[in-house]
């Protein structure tokens, strides 16, 4: 039974046993998961929850990453997580089309704070949860993904992995609480149609739920033992083709799936960053500004368009789904960071009329390649008759066209740096980059506690700093 074949592995996996290339993907995913969750936290949905959740009171177990108060365990993972999906920087795999951080880590830091685990630990729950959640996504994509944002549905069983791992529960409990993650599985993408935040709810909900159903798998409270491949099970349930043995297939041998992530530098739906990519490199090279372009034709792959075929986005988070606000972006302002997605932009007559030259193509030949790739062709034509072409398959910030550790930092500072400060951002960066010598994650966070001032020391990495 496939519950039973990954709580061996949650079960197993150890950090003396990681190599050295997963353990260093792992802190990476932290810090940049952590970057994404400061600069969301300051934003109106992620400040909406946080009202909420602070009106719940309950133990104080785990820290709420945007005012640095502590709250239940259970609301930790749901404002963290709600918060790291908001700014549309964090990271993605692309097989599974699955944001697995913003499920995945805000759980296990969440449980981790609780019990007062080591950073060691923590990295065994997050190599574990994406394990989880990546192979479950790659199971039912892409045809779940029509309709289920998977995110939100296989990130409660990445949730459910890594706090489950953290809690020491047994084989037993954990396939119960795989089971009563995948009953609790949600996230539609009718959000799109009006721009609406559920989005951001669907890691926070998996998050919350993921950590919800190991707590109860610790009381004894039971769940479904074939969850996955049962007859009214979740594959069956919620995609029309999937492919069971994907979630098996080479299961605890390395390299594990965190390897494969992929990091997003911009600020936008990743099924954009292919084009948007093409874009920016065809007007560097050639000069290309609205004035001298006469058309835009995106060709690329069925998803994208499902997704991102929006020429009227009404909202500046609608816009983050529209491939030709994108593409046109970018072709004007040379970039498509968090400080380009506004009200201003949004309406710029000049992005708005850039925006009607584009044209989207679903390209037969592209879509058989996806989701192994995600390609994108983008031709551009100039008023008089001169023509530029580019492709790319592999986005900037994929395992197959990397970003940088360093580039990865600076990210993390760009977004961490204004709602915490620069002090607060280095010293949580280096902690973070030297994770597995904490030995109490809680301590950690201390840094950001309204009741903190003065001299900063977290003697398990060796770092005092003095803030002023």
């Amino acid at each position: 039974m496939l519950s039973h074949r990954l709580a061996d592995f949650i079960g197993q996996i150890q950090y003396d046993m990681l190599p050295a290339a997963t353990v260093h993907m792992a802190r990476l995913a932290f810090l940049d998961w952590l970057g994404s969750a400061a600069a969301g936290g300051q934003q109106a949905p992620a400040q909406k929850v946080q009202a909420v959740v602070k009106q719940q009171g309950g133990s104080p177990q785990a820290t709420l990453l945007a005012t640095g108060e502590k709250i239940s365990c259970l609301n930790a993972a749901l404002a963290n997580g709600i918060a790291s999906h908001i700014m549309e920087l964090d990271d993605v795999h692309r097989a599974a089309i699955i944001h697995a951080g913003a499920a995945v880590i805000p759980a296990a830091l969440a449980v981790a704070e609780m019990i007062r685990a080591s950073g060691r630990q923590l990295l065994e729950a997050i190599v574990v949860g994406y394990e989880v959640a990546i192979r479950v996504g790659e199971a039912v994509t892409p045809s779940h993904y029509y309709f289920w944002h998977t995110t939100g549905t296989c990130g409660t069983f990445g949730a459910a992995a890594a706090a489950g791992k953290l809690l020491g529960l047994n084989k037993e409990q954990l396939v119960w609480a795989l089971g009563n993650a995948g009953t609790q599985a949600a996230g539609l993408w009718e959000f799109l149609v009006d721009g609406a935040m559920s989005k951001h709810l669907h890691p926070g909900k998996a998050a919350q739920n993921g950590v919800l159903a190991a707590l109860l798998a610790r009381e004894g409270f039971t769940g479904a033992m074939r969850i996955l491949e049962g007859e009214r099970g979740f594959c069956r349930a919620t995609a029309p083709q999937f492919d069971l043995s994907k979630i098996t297939a080479g299961l605890g041998k390395p390299p594990y799936k965190v390897e494969e992530n992929s990091f997003k530098i911009h600020a936008s739906c990743r099924h954009t960053h292919p084009a948007v990519d093409v874009a920016l490199e065809l007007a560097t090279r050639y000069g290309l500004k609205p004035a001298n372009i006469a058309t835009i034709t995106v060709r690329t792959y069925r998803t994208a368009l499902d997704i991102t075929a929006n020429h009227q986005p009404t909202t500046v988070y609608a816009a983050k789904f529209s491939l030709p606000f994108c593409v046109a972006l970018a072709l004007k302002t040379g970039h498509c960071g968090p400080e380009d997605f506004t009200p201003a932009n949004l309406f710029d007559p000049e992005i708005r009329e850039l925006m009607s030259r584009v044209t989207l193509v679903m390209d037969e030949e592209l879509d058989a390649l996806h989701p192994a790739r995600w390609p994108a062709v983008v031709e551009i034509s100039t008023p008089s008759g001169q023509a530029y072409r580019g492709r790319m398959d592999f986005p900037r910030g994929d395992p197959e066209n990397p970003v940088t550790a360093e580039e990865l930092v600076t990210k993390f500072h760009a977004l961490a740096a204004g709602p915490w400060g620069e002090q607060r951002s280095r010293v949580l960066a280096q902690a973070v980059l030297d994770l597995e010598n904490v030995v109490d994650v809680a301590d950690l966070f201390q840094v950001l506690s309204p009741n903190h001032y003065g001299r900063v020391w977290h003697s398990s990495c060796g770092i005092t700093q003095h803030e002023r």
